[in-house]
């Protein structure tokens, strides 16, 4: 059984293998040498300290991905945007748990007064991030074309967003404000 829940410190070994892997054979971050897992625990404890979702998709064979949001500026008026991150073990990816994983993102940044979220997609050939971003509802809105070098060559940023909940429809309530 597929279940997505609201990650643990006990997740950090697997949440820390799946972003090496990336880290160091994927595009779809610019990062270069991976993060220690005291690294990943501190990232992790950041977003949770904003209030914002770090969550996990498991199965009997265990954490299989891991998804967060975390504010896309640090000025206050940045603060109903959020950037989304996703990424899945090498072997989970294309069985639709990418989806799974980022609509219950966006339901619970919604619940946690998101209104837009915005995906920086590393590398424009990077096709599964760009097409689950698609698929639940993302916009392109433009790419920053060779902006990144890894593997010795230049890689684009593709920039997508989602209107959440109310969007801008009306203001935030005042005790957001």
């Amino acid at each position: 059984m597929t279940k997505i829940r609201p990650s643990l410190d006990s997740d950090l070994p697997a949440i820390t293998a799946i972003y090496t892997h990336h880290v160091l054979h994927g595009t779809g971050t610019f990062e270069t040498t991976p993060p220690t897992e005291q690294d990943m625990a501190a990232r992790r404890a950041d977003v949770l300290s904003k209030g914002l979702p770090y969550l996990v998709i498991e199965t009997a064979d265990g954490v299989l991905g891991f998804a967060y949001c975390n504010w896309f500026k640090p000025r206050p008026a940045y603060r109903f945007s959020a950037e989304d991150s996703i990424y899945l073990a090498p072997a989970s990816a294309g069985n639709g748990l990418g989806r799974l994983l980022l609509e219950e993102l966006m339901a619970q940044a919604e619940r946690a007064g998101v209104r837009k979220l915005i995906a920086v997609i590393g590398d424009s050939a990077n096709l599964g991030s760009v097409g689950v971003h698609k698929a639940c509802g993302f916009q392109p809105v433009g790419v920053l074309a060779k902006c990144g070098w890894k593997f010795e060559r230049w890689l684009d940023v593709v920039l997508m967003d989602r209107v959440i909940g109310l969007g801008s429809t009306q203001a935030p309530a005042q005790s957001q404000a």
